[in-house]
């Protein structure tokens, strides 16, 4: 791989853990009033654990006020959005290794990136669905990027999800039930359309048998490890699925890499993985319209 997209993305990187320091970046609620399902929980502080040793990631949990954290490329912009669902069992999310990281290396190819704090339905005490709360976020958030999309520069053709282990669930779920829009809906952005025109699935928790995929759903890219069992098994399946309702999709297994990599500045695992699936992924943005080579 030549020095040059080596160090662009370690910079990246290591800006976004500087700013991941300072302040999540611009957050914007999902609901200025509050979400629907979460009034019990309102007032509740979120809750933020740092990485137990270098590599690990930061946890955020207790999230009862869903919102998106903003983004947005300082250089040259496509005019594409993307919303990130970050992974941790529904238990917590790793807002840096697969969120504002992420974030920050969209940004530098020209991608407007969006992190979804998203509800979490398995923590201890939880009141929330998988398909009914963090669902409903997805769907909310689609909306609200759209809604945005002049005040942010952002052609609202290009709004695409990207989820990581539970939250590529939730990224399946927003691509395979949406609608075009609620337009008797007292809330101006409930008219917008909850449907993404891509989905990128990073090592998915999901059971492709479950999914219903339709010749209009998003085009696809997945990507995980051999050796992560479960969406090994799942996202080649999913592909299948895929191909044969026609949708265009793009599959990588690494041979290695286990469960939850994400993308970081400096990982102390030996395996070339770590620093280089964001390649195949600009890649395929590339060809698809969302980024520039």
């Amino acid at each position: 791989m030549p020095l040059k997209l080596y160090t662009l993305l370690a910079l990246s990187l290591t800006t976004a853990s500087i700013s991941l320091a300072v302040t999540f970046g611009q957050s914007v609620p999902l609901w200025p009033h509050g979400a629907p399902g979460s009034e019990a929980m309102a007032g509740k502080p979120e809750v933020i654990v740092p990485p137990a040793k270098p590599g690990d990631s930061t946890h955020l949990s207790s999230i009862h006020n869903p919102s998106l954290l903003v983004y947005l490329p300082k250089g040259p912009a496509t005019g594409a959005a993307m919303i990130i669902a970050p992974g941790g069992a529904h238990r917590f999310l790793s807002i840096d290794t697969e969120g504002t990281n992420v974030a920050e290396w969209l940004n530098s190819i020209g991608v407007a990136a969006f992190v979804l704090k998203y509800r979490l339905a398995r923590e201890e005490g939880s009141p929330y669905q998988v398909e009914v709360h963090p669902f409903a976020d997805a769907q909310r958030a689609i909306r609200l990027v759209r809604s945005r999309a002049k005040e942010w520069k952002l052609n609202p053709s290009k709004v695409g999800i990207m989820g990581f282990s539970a939250g590529g669930e939730i990224a399946v779920l927003a691509s395979t039930r949406y609608d075009s829009g609620k337009p008797d809906a007292a809330d101006p952005i409930e008219h917008e359309s909850s449907k993404p025109d891509y989905q990128i699935l990073i090592y998915p928790g999901i059971h492709a048998e479950k999914v219903e995929v339709t010749k209009d759903t998003p085009p696809t890219f997945l990507l995980c490890a051999d050796n992560d069992k479960g969406p090994a098994l799942a996202i080649p399946e999913l592909y299948l699925a895929l191909k044969k309702v026609g949708v265009p999709a793009e599959l990588h297994i690494y041979a290695s890499g286990g469960h939850g990599f994400g993308l970081r500045a400096h990982d102390p695992r030996p395996n070339v993985i770590y620093s280089t699936w964001a390649l195949r992924l600009q890649d395929w943005m590339a060809d698809v319209g969302m980024s520039k080579q």
